[in-house]
């Protein structure tokens, strides 16, 4: 399994090296601060989503409503404050709070009624398309009121200062250094191998120095996008939720094998819907930002991104029968997701085209999660 894990990752890493280095050479513009800014903030957001994604496939479930979701929650949000002049905060809040219900009620359907996830998202794809395009009129409706920015409009376009960059940068691997020392003493407190101390330095300053690297290099843009921030945020609270906390373990428990989940007292049901209500409030959240990124809602605000997140997961490594899988797996697989789609947008590669290396893209990664699996 150890030697399954390893082939995988490394190649993910050959994988994203091959993409960077072909779009670097097609383009020189890949590699520009400019554009390395803005492929942040487009990882930002269908990572985002992929989070959400995480914890729905992981009890062995899948989520196809989440991209008309994104449409949906960020066009309601738009029109109460384009339309309704609400305040950018409160209406943020009120598609927050709808999106948690819609997604409450799906998980219920689910586990109580038996319905297959497939079935009652694949519904929900449609019907909120439809809603959608009903709360917009069919049109194009600003994230502003008046001309004036909101927290609405900024999610996307604001940049942290070059100082608050470093600092930042400088706590997280303050952060990640005690952590590992933490995790490295609880396993030789209960006689667990650890890995040589040698090792565990060189894995800690590569990771310290892409961290830097990052913030150098976005430094030379405007800075870190407040996209990547709420990234991080939530990528934190996934990784917590799903490593650190009896909740986290009950979903692996219900996707490895749900029947002795149930008969070892897992609270199945309740932690199915809690995953489903969960993605309802990250889908707003990604719908937020993608809105934000396009400047306003149209009826393409979402189109595929439950395909893109999807993808990001099985990339990562996450079985699509549940009970495997790691945020920092999703996290490198939304990454490859995005130089992809980036870097075919620098090309001006046509639609049809993106929807061909997108569609083969996903089935190479399920392939290949099937052939290692065996």
């Amino acid at each position: 399994m150890q030697t399954t894990k390893s082939f995988r990752d490394f190649s993910l890493v050959i994988a994203l090296v091959v993409i960077c280095a072909f779009f670097a050479i097609a383009s020189p513009q890949f590699l520009s601060a400019r554009n390395l800014s803005l492929l942040t903030t487009e990882l930002s957001i269908t990572a985002t989503l992929a989070m959400g994604m995480l914890l729905v496939i992981l009890p062995g479930n899948i989520d196809l409503s989440a991209g008309s979701g994104v449409g949906l929650l960020g066009g309601i949000a738009s029109v109460l404050v384009f339309e309704h002049n609400w305040p950018a905060p409160l209406a943020m809040g009120a598609a927050s709070v709808t999106g948690i219900f819609i997604w409450f009620c799906m998980g219920n359907l689910i586990v109580r009624q038996k319905i297959p996830a497939f079935i009652i998202t694949l519904g929900g794809l449609l019907i909120f398309k439809g809603l959608f395009w009903l709360v917009i009129h069919n049109s194009t409706i600003p994230i502003v009121q008046g001309g004036r920015a909101n927290l609405y409009s900024v999610l996307t376009t604001f940049y942290l200062p070059p100082l608050a960059g470093y600092t930042l940068a400088t706590l997280i691997v303050i952060a990640l250094v005690l952590e590992k020392l933490r995790a490295r003493k609880a396993r030789q407190a209960y006689g667990f191998g650890v890995e040589d101390g040698e090792v565990l330095f060189l894995k800690l300053f590569l990771a310290a120095q892409l961290i830097f690297l990052f913030v150098i290099v976005t430094n030379k843009f405007r800075g870190i996008p407040l996209s990547a921030g709420i990234l991080g945020v939530i990528a934190f609270a996934v990784y917590v939720l799903t490593a650190h906390t009896p909740f986290g373990r009950y979903l692996y428990a219900i996707g490895g094998n749900e029947e002795a989940a149930v008969i070892s007292g897992v609270p199945v049901e309740k932690v199915v819907v809690g995953s489903f209500t969960i993605m309802g409030a990250i889908v707003a959240i990604t719908g937020f930002m993608q809105t934000s990124y396009s400047g306003t809602s149209t009826t393409t605000v979402g189109d595929l991104m439950e395909l893109d997140a999807i993808a990001a997961c099985v990339i990562g490594g996450v079985s699509l029968k549940g009970g495997r899988g790691t945020v920092l797996g999703v996290l490198f697989g939304a990454l490859i997701m995005a130089c992809l789609l980036n870097g075919m947008t620098l090309l001006a590669v046509s639609p049809e085209f993106k929807f061909i290396a997108r569609g083969a893209v996903l089935s190479l990664a399920v392939w290949m999660d099937v052939r290692l699996a065996r």
